[in-house]
């Protein structure tokens, strides 16, 4: 096929993706939201203007067992405000975030990120069957022990003994898309992804190796998440590291 013959494959599909990012757009830029819709329209709620949200993140962003992007609904409001922000400002990279809070206030995200944070929605069935029984080994014990050979702490120290998080600002893991996983450990490694000093989760992401990022990610896909899928109303303190963005 030549040249030619792509062009009319490709044009439509780039004027597709900004007619979809325009009315994204539109959705949330639209300022606080008022209880009533007028002239027979749809209410002008949160919820309404977060429909854009759930085109990658699922019906009501309770995410899917499938694909690579994260449940929300749910998580504390504090993570969700600070990952907001993180896009917002370039410490995490995603071009499609990026673009659509770039001009959103700070109690605008802080509003956002309270509306999800109150959906208590159930989960998905765990995406991961079938994987290897020692790699499903390892990750337990990363997960429930770490390894303090290496100055790797439980990742239940900070999140919570489900896995579920904990207020005010620590997300739940367990149930997350095993790729997600995956991909925010590796982003960590190499400083595509940071969060507010001192950064935790780079230090302790720079201290495992492949095979327990594997191991870890498996893991967590391949658990149901417990009925009571709230996150813990507080941590047990003092964490195992300083964290600039787990407690607030």
């Amino acid at each position: 096929m030549t040249a030619n013959q792509h062009r009319p494959f490709h044009k439509p599909r780039a004027h597709g993706a900004r007619l979809f990012l325009a009315a994204v757009l539109g959705a949330l830029w639209s300022g606080p939201a008022a209880p009533q819709g007028a002239g027979g329209q749809a209410p002008d709620t949160m919820a309404q203007r977060m429909q854009a949200c759930t085109v990658c993140h699922g019906k009501e962003g309770r995410a899917t067992n499938e694909g690579y992007f994260p449940r929300i609904a749910g998580k504390p409001a504090g993570y969700l405000y600070n990952q907001l922000l993180n896009f917002r400002e370039g410490r995490r990279h995603n071009a499609t975030m990026a673009y659509l809070v770039e001009h959103l206030s700070d109690d605008y995200l802080r509003e956002i990120a309270q509306h999800f944070s109150t959906l208590d929605l159930p989960y998905p069935p765990a995406q991961t069957i079938g994987a290897a029984r020692l790699q499903l080994q390892l990750g337990a014990a990363l997960v429930q022990r770490g390894d303090p050979g290496r100055g790797i702490p439980a990742c239940v120290a900070c999140h919570g003994q489900k896995m579920t998080g904990v207020e005010p600002a620590m997300p739940g893991l367990v149930g997350l898309p095993r790729d997600y996983v995956i991909g925010q450990l590796g982003a960590w490694r190499t400083g595509q992804r940071r969060a507010a000093e001192p950064d935790c989760m780079a230090s302790i992401a720079k201290r495992l190796s492949p095979q327990d990022v594997s191991a870890v990610a498996a893991w967590l896909s391949s658990q149901t998440p417990p009925a009571d899928s709230k996150p813990a109303r507080q941590a047990k303190l003092p964490l195992p590291l300083e964290c600039g963005s787990g407690l607030q």
